[in-house]
């Protein structure tokens, strides 16, 4: 193990094996640098779940675990099974609070234009486990001008904003008298 993996590893999950996940490695980083934990599919031995193109299913993982307070778990897709296969996580990133403890599963769906074979083993996604911090929300007449404004959708890649010093003084005026 390298220094980086080593200094990493602070934050403690206890993590539950399931019947049908036994025999299964837990999930884990596949180099010393990754960001996330590999999830694997814990579907019966000799089973697999065909995803027809346009299609999800549900896979489970075999796995239940207790996440600190103050912490979530994020499942991801692979890029891999994204770019070879067309599969990703459908409601991405999923967020598993710190208060669950049910089973992790993983909401597949097949983009792609073949069936794609989901096996016992296989890698499905990703486990991020990443701090949460907690939002307290204040309610307020106005929330303040920016060059943005409410752009949205895409809006900064477009060319919105004034391109000559004329109109450049005009958005000023504009951006004082609001305030």
């Amino acid at each position: 193990m390298t220094g980086a993996r080593a200094v990493k590893t602070g934050t403690r999950v206890r993590v539950v094996v399931l019947a049908h996940g036994k025999g299964l490695p837990l999930p884990a980083y596949q180099s010393d640098a990754a960001a996330g934990l590999d999830l694997l599919a814990a579907v019966g031995a000799g089973e697999a779940v065909v995803m027809a193109p346009g299609t999800r299913a549900l896979i489970p993982t075999g796995l239940a675990m207790a996440l600190p307070a103050g912490f979530e778990g994020q499942v991801r897709p692979r890029s891999g099974l994204a770019l070879k296969h067309g599969v990703t996580v459908l409601n991405s990133p999923g967020t598993i609070d710190s208060d669950y403890r049910g089973e992790v599963k993983v909401i597949l769906v097949n983009l792609g234009d073949a069936p794609f074979t989901v096996r016992r083993g296989e890698r499905i996604a990703q486990l991020v486990v990443a701090p949460v911090t907690r939002a307290a929300l204040i309610e307020a007449r106005a929330i303040g001008v920016t060059r943005r404004g409410d752009g949205g959708f895409g809006s900064t890649r477009v060319a919105t904003l004034p391109q000559t010093s004329a109109k450049k003084k005009n958005y000023k005026k504009l951006i004082k008298s609001k305030k």
